[in-house]
């Protein structure tokens, strides 16, 4: 009974002051909204995936070679040795050579995201811009740099680009709708933080019930309030 007199507190606390629940929560939104929609570039992923391993001969034993589980292992456990060579200073800065970009190796390699896929021998290559062109451009040259670098350093026989960066047509961030819903969400909880917190800096009496509640007797009778008319 108890929890259910404090949630009507809580409920009346809300319905008193319904212009900040609704209005802080709209304002919060519209303003992610436009800046979602107006002020942040859109940013485009550009990805290619290679896979590297020894080269197929006609020889059956090299083909038996290829399908043996300890091999796929080693390719396995050396895919986190190639991921780090893909992102090597060396190959990032003959990318930025090749496509003449203005920028530095701290400032390229975060554009870059190398993730080893589980289980396979393959890597994937992602690229972040906000020029979809230039994300596939950038990913299309790491791979081939990066085969380059690896089957010097650790003399592979092979490195097979699986598929080539193709240029994004919708970017992946921002993503404006959840932004609207996140900031709608955030606006509402604070609305409602920001109502309980007048309430409780409120101290002033206003109704019998706060009497009985500060006292803690009954309220036996209530004066009205009515104004007396003037008389003609």
């Amino acid at each position: 009974m108890e929890e259910e007199i404090d949630l009507r507190q809580y409920w009346e606390m809300l319905r008193k002051r319904w212009i900040i629940v609704i209005v802080l929560p709209l304002i919060a939104a519209l303003t992610s909204g436009v800046v979602s929609f107006f002020i942040l570039k859109p940013v485009y992923q550009a990805s290619t995936t290679l896979i590297v391993g020894k080269k197929a001969t006609e020889s059956g034993q090299a083909a038996m070679q290829m399908l043996d589980n300890s091999v796929l292992l080693a390719n396995q456990q050396l895919a986190k040795t190639y991921a780090a060579i893909a992102q090597s200073r060396t190959v990032e800065q003959n990318v930025i050579n090749n496509l003449d970009l203005p920028l530095t190796v701290a400032e390229f390699d975060k554009m870059i995201t190398i993730n080893p896929v589980k289980t396979t021998e393959i890597l994937e290559i992602q690229v972040l811009n906000k020029d979809p062109e230039l994300a596939a451009d950038i990913a299309n040259s790491m791979a081939n740099e990066f085969s380059k670098a690896v089957i010097e350093i650790k003399k592979v026989d092979s490195v097979s680009i699986v598929d080539t960066a193709v240029i994004p047509d919708q970017p992946v961030k921002p993503n404006k709708k959840l932004n609207v819903l996140i900031a709608f969400v955030v606006g509402l909880m604070a609305a409602m933080g920001l109502v309980f917190l007048i309430e409780f800096m409120d101290n002033t009496v206003k109704t019998s019930e706060d009497v009985e509640n500060i006292l803690g007797i009954p309220v036996l009778g209530v004066i009205p309030n009515y104004e007396i008319g003037k008389q003609g």
